[in-house]
């Protein structure tokens, strides 16, 4: 098109040029959708058996890309490279079919290549429009006319889609244009994701642009590029990208040789293509861009979001993500102490995991936390599974469900597999069954469960108050903020929804509380369920004055000073409760109790005979609804009663008694419990 500037990229990948006016998301798509036809059409000639076999695979989600694959595509771009100017283009699977998605321009990192987020478009094109600026290896832009081709899309996007956000994802020098871009436009929604961004050059590994680089000879900086591999761990994400598919030892060691034949193959292109000038060129752009970016961070209003890594041989970037989060207005930090630098490129992180467990991802001015939401595929629900499996492995949960004709029986076979179903019981201290609860609907029944949460799990508090990355695995898993709006939208789409009336004052009880209700006297929730026709599950659920014993609880600790002021403090940072119910309901303090831990015991869960409502109007009356309230709260005792008194004649309530029973039938065998 005339006006534009577009590249003939390498195989799976668009070209977007870029007109006066972007072109309209439909007519963007249907490009796309005609250029994968047309390739699609010509691949599938020479490799037909390979696409033969992943039509035989389940279509829950595309084969995701390797390390392997970045190199081959990277080298690709060198070699065919020429000397600018800098372009977008946009990945072919990266197709989102969800309305309204929001574009996402992947900033690169000094390579300028591009393709810094190869591992995540399968995630990633699942919810963006993605383009990728690629900086040409033998271009000379000046960083501040890189900062204008970002803004110019970035206006013209928001003047298309002006309630839409735009997301800039920037990795080390890509993170430096992101805050560039949006330190000149203040007014635009813009939502940064920066990973280890080069900000703190000063103190990094790299060399000062001072030194004549353009009067050394090019053999002797041939070594570079392999001194680079090593300091971003290039050679350790193949081993352990190939570690993770498990595969037999023969396998294995095939893979390694053809990842470190690729690495080889990639390395020797970069140190032809990097000569002494080039190399100049980029230390010095790196170093322009960071003094650029330093100098306009008052200016920066944008939601922001700093990944950093643990072991970055290059920049120093936790320490980094602390200063910058004191500057920034609308700032978080996730920290990731055992990656790299090039973050992005590790097998082990999913940035669509992240950017949901953050709440960072909407489609609007503000984020919707129904229909924002995005579950987890079902490789990624694996890898949260066994991220918290250590809590299944010490209590080894039992679980049991009612019948409708009243039988209780173990499993979760009492549960409809079909919503609107709002299931309702108790909390232990600190929500200590949240993880083993959600676990067995998940993976065993494929029932995804919506968690009505306190405000506190996501908003920002003040500084040093509390980490809410601790809340992230929540969020992934589709937590909502307590609300009547979202609890009818979530019954509105037949969502199994979880429910505490007691709330906070029940996960923060005080000692001699362990399974006391602290529920209100009245509640709306029954004639809203009538409304949908929704099935209520009383649920009740105990074992954790078997795992840990209450040392210090709220009352004990205020009578401290410092921490009843700093309590004090905390509390106000965040909106409370129920703060016109009488007695100790309102009493919604968040504090953190002091623990010892026991040898641990055993969790145990019943959930009561589903309660209909579906074509009782009578519920409809405030009257009816509340003597079904205290119906449902008198199942919870009764729930509560009937596990405290089995548990008693469990023989596997130890944890010493169920390795000993594992390590004779198996260590995944379901450990026997009471008779029921």
């Amino acid at each position: 098109m005339a006006g534009g500037v577009s590249v003939v990229p390498a195989s799976g990948y668009y070209p977007v040029t870029l007109p006066r006016v972007l072109p309209t998301t439909t007519t963007f798509r249907r490009k796309r959708k005609l250029f994968i036809s047309a390739t699609a059409e010509i691949s599938a000639r020479n490799t037909s058996s390979s696409l033969s076999k992943r039509a035989g695979e389940k279509n829950e989600e595309m084969e995701r890309r390797s390390f392997k694959d970045y190199l081959e595509h990277s080298k690709h771009f060198l070699t065919s490279s020429d000397g600018g100017p800098p372009r977008w283009f946009s990945p072919l699977e990266c197709s989102s079919t969800l309305e309204n998605s929001p574009l996402l321009l992947s900033l690169p990192g000094l390579d300028g290549v591009g393709l810094g987020l190869s591992l995540q478009y399968q995630r990633l094109g699942q919810i963006f429009d993605i383009w990728c600026l690629h900086i040409p290896v033998h271009d000379r832009t000046p960083f501040p006319e890189l900062v204008k081709l970002v803004e110019r899309t970035v206006r013209l996007e928001n003047q298309r889609t002006p309630d839409r956000p735009i997301y800039l994802v920037g990795e080390s020098f890509g993170g430096c244009l992101a805050l560039a871009v949006a330190a000149c436009n203040p007014d635009i929604d813009l939502v940064l994701i920066l990973a280890n961004p080069a900000t703190s050059l000063g103190e990094s590994q790299l060399p000062p642009p001072t030194p004549p680089l353009d009067v050394v000879p090019d053999n002797l900086l041939s070594g570079v590029p392999y001194l680079l591999s090593l300091m971003t761990d290039s050679p350790s994400k193949l081993v352990m990208a190939t570690l993770e598919k498990r595969l037999p030892l023969q396998q294995t060691i095939g893979e390694m040789s053809e990842g470190a034949i690729s690495l080889s193959s990639y390395l020797s292109v970069l140190s032809d293509v990097l000569s002494a000038k080039t190399l100049l060129w980029k230390v010095k752009l790196v170093s322009s861009a960071s003094a650029f970016a330093n100098s306009r961070l008052h200016a920066v209003k944008a939601q922001t979001l700093i990944l950093s890594s643990g072991k970055d041989r290059l920049l120093p970037s936790q320490e980094e993500a602390e200063r910058l989060k004191k500057i920034l207005p609308i700032c978080e930090i996730r920290c990731f102490d055992d990656s790299g630098h090039a973050l992005f490129l590790e097998s082990a992180i999913d940035l669509v995991t992240i950017i949901i467990g953050s709440s960072f991802y909407r489609r609007q001015r503000y984020r919707d936390y129904v229909s924002d939401y995005l579950p987890p595929s079902p490789s990624e629900l694996k890898k949260l599974y066994e991220s918290t499996s250590f809590i299944e492995k010490i209590t080894s949960p039992v679980r049991l469900s009612t019948l409708e004709n009243g039988k209780i029986v173990r499993g979760l076979a009492g549960i409809p597999s079909k919503g609107p179903v709002i299931l309702t019981g108790n909390h232990m201290m600190l929500g200590l069954e949240l993880l083993p609860l959600g676990s067995r609907f998940w993976i065993d029944h494929d029932i995804h469960l919506r968690a009505i949460a306190h405000p506190f799990m996501f908003k920002k508090l003040q500084e040093n108050m509390l980490d809410l990355s601790v809340f992230d695995f929540i969020r992934v898993m589709g937590a909502v903020p307590v609300s009547p709006t979202n609890l009818y939208r979530l019954l509105s789409l037949n969502s199994h929804v979880l429910l505490y009336p007691g709330g906070l004052r029940e996960a923060f009880h005080r000692k001699g509380e362990e399974y006391k209700l602290f529920w209100p006297e009245q509640s709306e929730v029954i004639r809203m369920a009538a409304r949908f026709g929704a099935k209520i599950i009383p649920f009740g659920v105990v074992g954790e004055d078997d795992v840990s014993q209450l040392l210090l609880d709220y009352d004990d600790q205020i009578k401290i000073p410092f921490l009843r002021s700093y309590y004090k403090e905390f509390n106000e940072s965040f909106r409370k409760l129920r703060t016109d119910s009488p007695g100790e309901i309102a009493n919604q303090d968040l504090h953190l109790p002091i623990l010892v831990p026991k040898v641990p015991g055993r969790f145990y869960f019943l959930f009561g005979k589903p309660i209909e409502t579906e074509g009782k109007q009578e519920l409809r009356s405030k009257e009816k609804s509340d003597e079904v309230y205290l119906e449902v709260k008198s199942e919870v005792e009764n729930c509560l009663a009937y596990l405290k008194e089995k548990r008693k004649k469990d023989p596997y309530r130890s944890i010493l008694a169920r390795q000993v029973y594992q390590a004779i039938h198996g260590p995944d065998a379901e450990v026997p419990t009471f008779s029921l």
